[in-house]
């Protein structure tokens, strides 16, 4: 194939995350007029978020089971017509909440979050075995690369939600609906572009690689850890995200911030560091960069709870830049380390790594962190006035895994009260802040594990001689390479496989 078509490719690969990014952010945005709008809980509103993750799961696992048979560009039609459909499910809410009430409005979004996360799995089936394919010298440095796509989109939904979404709105308010669709506009340009390219097999299928011999790869210890490590990884980037604008809304609103400026700027510090990971990580190998990332993580989450329980202000934007950089190269760096020490797992590994951190985060994280801030909230409520917590408590109880029920807040009380001025309202605000401050604490738990994760990686990797490429040799046999190529000379060697 010539450089002219892997740069489309590669392109349209790129926009599938910028769409995917940018109906995330303005979704986590949209989150306080659904609730105000329909009465939900936090822990309904993490369930929705929830559905718009737990798909992608689904499909990235399903569909890398046959990626390398059916073709790449098949399932990127797929996810095309997929996140067109979800659209038009997502904005058919307000009527059905008109004729039927609140239940069945949330099945409409969680529908529509669903069929929105099965596109999102759909592409990165595909995304992530044809970068590798693309680009099989220096994986790790590309998929990074592509995966400035998802902040780039966070950047722009980011800033779209800033002045179209909302009270607040700096530019013209926008019915909801309306900023949910803006997403379509990438969508409609990466389909344009699959629609008329031809696109390479896969490097399992170019070395006649057969299914069972991917499937023997999940025989192997290190793969089946990375697995696990991945799944946390799931938890604490995109549970974290789907929650951030929420949490920190009040607290960023006294120094006249809107919270989704924090998102967009954690996002543009992602977008600008992942051009930098083939350089880093030459000097540092992928599991040292993973260490050091899940340290600043877990010390920036830790940090944004604490300040947010004070005066906050601009103390949380600092927390924000120490977590920013901390999940800056988690998700790529994973599928890049899978990409260059198990080739022969082709699709059906990168696609079970995507497929477990999604469903980490929609299964786990989006609920699990809306459902600690119902715990955490109601119970501050509950200490400071009783009364007022049987007020706004919502009728339906809710879970998590094995931990108990909790009543959470009905959204639209705690939207009227404050609407109106009622003197209970501050309490209530208060509550709900502790409970986003103490959500923040807890999850940062999960990247302190993921440092003890990598740091096992790195001693294992160190007793055995060193982390090195693993290439799929005559035979379909892989043996190590003995040398990770830099970023130079990686961008060499692709280019003159280009010009052949």
């Amino acid at each position: 194939m010539s450089g002219h078509s892997n740069r489309n490719i590669f392109w349209a690969s790129f926009l599938t995350l910028i769409a995917a990014g940018m109906g995330f952010a303005i979704r986590g945005k949209v989150l306080g007029e659904w609730s105000s709008a329909f009465g939900f809980t936090k822990t309904d509103l993490g369930t929705i978020t929830g559905g718009g993750l737990v798909g992608m799961a689904f499909t990235i696992i399903g569909f890398s089971l046959f990626a390398d048979r059916v073709g790449y560009r098949l399932l990127l039609i797929g996810a095309f017509l997929l996140h067109v459909s979800s659209a038009a499910v997502t904005v058919a809410a307000t009527p059905i909440f008109e004729l039927a009430g609140q239940r069945p409005t949330y099945f409409c979004l969680w529908i529509g979050m669903f069929m929105f996360s099965l596109a999102n799995g759909m592409c990165e089936a595909a995304i992530n075995p044809l970068v590798a394919t693309l680009y099989p010298k220096q994986k790790t440095h590309y998929l990074n690369i592509l995966h400035a796509g998802w902040p780039g989109g966070l950047i722009l939904g980011g800033l779209l939600a800033f002045g179209f979404v909302g009270e607040t709105a700096r530019v013209a308010f926008l019915r909801w609906e309306i900023p949910m669709m803006f997403f379509l506009v990438p969508t409609l340009w990466y389909g344009a572009i699959v629609i008329k390219e031809k696109f390479p097999i896969s490097e399992a299928r170019a070395a006649g690689i057969r299914f069972s011999e991917m499937l023997a790869e999940f025989a192997a210890p290190v793969l089946l850890f990375l697995l696990v490590l991945h799944a946390l990884v799931g938890y604490v980037e995109l549970g974290t995200d789907s929650w951030i604008t929420n949490i920190t809304q009040s607290k960023l609103s006294v120094i006249g911030i809107d919270s989704v400026l924090l998102l967009v700027y954690t996002a543009g510090l992602m977008f600008v560091l992942r051009f930098f990971a083939g350089p880093i990580v030459d000097r540092i190998n992928p599991l040292g960069l993973l260490f050091v990332s899940a340290l600043l993580a877990c010390a920036g989450l830790y940090t944004m709870g604490t300040v947010l329980a004070g005066s906050a202000g601009w103390w949380l934007l600092v927390a924000a830049t120490i977590y920013g950089v901390g999940k800056t190269f988690f998700w790529p760096t994973m599928l890049g380390v899978v990409g260059e020490r198990f080739p022969k797992g082709g699709a059906l590994a990168m696609g079970s790594m995507g497929g477990i951190g999604m469903l980490s985060a929609g299964l786990l994280g989006g609920p699990g962190i809306g459902y600690t801030q119902d715990v955490y909230a109601s119970a501050k409520l509950q200490q400071l006035a009783p009364s007022v917590y049987e007020t706004v408590k919502a009728h339906e109880v809710n879970s998590f895994l094995f931990f108990g029920p909790v009543s959470g807040f009905d959204g639209s009380i705690v939207e009227r009260l404050a609407r109106e001025g009622n003197p209970d309202s501050p309490l209530v605000e208060e509550a709900s802040d502790y409970g986003g401050q103490m959500a923040l604490k807890i999850t940062a738990g999960i990247p302190a594990t993921m440092a003890v994760g990598y740091l096992i990686l790195l001693l294992y990797f160190r007793a055995i001689g060193g982390y090195q490429l693993v290439e799929i040799g005559p035979g379909g046999k892989e043996h190590e390479t003995g040398h990770v190529p830099t970023a130079k000379e990686a961008i060499y060697i692709d280019s003159r496989a280009d010009q052949a």
